[in-house]
């Protein structure tokens, strides 16, 4: 009877269930439709009755930016040129001048010459400003004008360029590029190799994998993974390069989403290279994705010590899906989780300030490591061991954005002189002038501290009398002088990226490498720890 009762009570429920879902499914695709229909009619009719010209090419790509732009940053719409970009990002192929270029409303910055390649021998250097490609003027050009300087192999394009005032012009011949997920890996010393993994391309596993094994063979006994300012990639390549450390079966990370076919584990499939080489992984504010993948993994798994900064915290999957024209949209379909269960994405993109930006996490959930060591989600994977070297802040982070890092390693370029990247020192000298360059350009940025004060100045609140808003503007000028001191505070973490940038200048990025093996407070403090065997083991355990 009891089973009877039962039986006639779940029906309705199962049913009521199902009702629910389809009127669920249903109203959601009546709304969709609906909206579809309704922006249809209203751009059919804008271009139809507009008083002026109108370019719907313009205005649809306008439109569908603002609207995905309300999400996060990573989903994407991809038109034919976009899409073509991707591939190559992921291939690590593609025919060009061989130069990594920033583009400008009028003009294009070469960035970094890749050495030997077209670029490189046509003679143009990081700094020049390209300003016309061919017939072409970058400042009449709207679309990415970098898409210009790619091409079929031996064809040839003219360029010109302001270098320190001066026009020049340079013609080159197009080549095959590739560009190397491990574009660097040499021994530190006669047991400890160093591996640079600069991007998650189709090569990442295959390059790290043979170069692990070049330097084991080379006598290397520890090793020194250098994920820093590795932006990340595919997520299958990120499992198989963790698989190189770990056994076969092992749960690197998971995926979900409210879409049930995207809730994935997934886990390593191949025979490992070593699982029992010591290993020290870096990472810095500029290691993401699957970069955090491997380096949350391993830490996770208590297979590798973490050092470094923290890394950026990106926690999202984006998946490429057709669309028509041979358009796509890079979509996020899902957050991933490390081994522990944490989603480390910092920035919050459904919650946002008054002024439409992310918000940073600032609450985080404990997790425990396979050997039981506390870690946190939320704010990016953090280090077992920090260098203060690789931090950032709001000073940094506007030096670079305005460029004056930058342009300042331009000039730098052109009054000095070095014949070999061991020759190179940047004396207190440099560091002053690069203080007065940074008056001279009349930089400036907001903290938030200065956001506040400025806000409770301007406030028009009748309880603030005279008197407290003369001290919130004592505040205000003592935080600006504080602002000129920090170049001070903060002299070893501005004086690591100045060198970064300006040794690759002169010596390219493999000399850099070279550099940080002797010069790197990360490599040599990895270097330290990978020799002192229960300091090592202490961490993990």
């Amino acid at each position: 009877m009891k089973r009877l009762i039962k039986k006639q009570v779940l029906v309705p429920v199962l049913a009521v269930a199902i009702f629910v879902g389809a009127s669920s499914f249903k109203s959601d695709f009546f709304e969709i439709a609906k909206q579809i229909e309704i922006f249809t009619t209203l751009f059919k009719e804008l271009n139809m009755n507009y008083v002026d010209e109108t370019n719907p090419a313009e205005l649809m790509d306008s439109a569908i930016k603002n609207m995905l732009g309300e999400l996060d940053p990573y989903t994407q719409f991809l038109n034919e040129q976009d899409v073509e970009s991707y591939k190559i990002n992921n291939s690590g192929e593609y025919s060009g001048i061989g130069a990594l270029v920033r583009s400008y409303e009028s003009k294009l910055v070469v960035v970094e010459p890749y050495e030997g390649y077209a670029a490189d021998k046509a003679g143009l250097k990081a700094g020049d400003e390209i300003i016309k490609i061919g017939e072409t003027l970058v400042a009449d050009f709207d679309d990415n004008a970098g898409e210009l300087l790619k091409g079929a192999n031996n064809s040839t394009v003219e360029v010109t360029f302001v270098r320190q005032g001066e026009t020049k012009t340079t013609s080159i011949t197009r080549e095959g590029v590739e560009v190397d997920a491990v574009p660097f890996y040499d021994m530190i010393d006669e047991k400890t190799g160093y591996i640079v993994l600069a991007r998650f391309n189709r090569k990442a596993s295959k390059q790290t994998q043979l170069a692990l094994q070049d330097l084991k063979g080379r006598g290397a006994e520890r090793l020194v993974l250098d994920l820093r300012g590795n932006p990340g990639g595919l997520l299958s390549e990120a499992i198989n390069v963790t698989n190189l450390f770990v056994p076969k079966g092992e749960l690197i990370v998971t995926t979900k989403s409210k879409v049930k076919k995207f809730n994935q584990e997934y886990r390593t499939k191949n025979k490992p290279e070593d699982v029992e080489i010591p290993l020290v992984v870096l990472i810095n504010g500029k290691s993401a994705s699957a970069s955090e993948i491997v380096s949350g993994g391993l830490q996770d798994l208590d297979r590798a010590v973490i050092l470094g900064a923290r890394s950026f915290g990106k926690g999202l999957v984006q998946r490429p899906l057709k669309l028509t024209y041979g358009t796509q949209l890079k979509v996020t379909i899902s957050r991933y989780y490390t081994p522990s269960g944490r989603c480390i994405q910092s920035l919050d993109y459904w919650n946002r300030d008054a002024e439409g930006n992310a918000v940073r996490n600032t609450k985080f959930n404990e997790f425990t490591t396979k050997n039981g060591r506390k870690v946190w989600d939320g704010g990016g994977v953090m280090p077992d061991v920090t260098i203060e070297s690789l931090k950032t802040n709001s000073l940094i982070d506007a030096l670079e954005a305005n460029n004056i890092i930058f342009d300042f390693a331009t000039n730098y370029f052109y009054e000095h002189n070095f014949d070999d990247v061991s020759d190179f020192s940047f004396s207190e000298s440099d560091y002053m002038a690069f203080k007065s360059y940074v008056k001279e350009q009349n930089f400036t940025f907001q903290t938030k501290t200065e956001k506040l004060l400025e806000e409770s100045i301007n406030a028009d609140d009748s309880l603030l009398g005279q008197d407290v808003q003369e001290k919130y503007k004592d505040l205000l000028l003592a935080v600006n002088r504080g602002k000129i001191t920090a170049l001070d505070s903060y002299k070893k973490e501005i004086q690591k990226n100045l060198e970064d940038e300006i040794i690759t200048r002169y010596f390219y990025r493999n000399g850099l490498y070279k550099y940080y093996l002797n010069h790197d407070d990360a490599i040599l403090t990895a270097k330290e720890l990978l020799a002192n065997n229960s300091k090592y083991n202490g961490i993990l355990q």
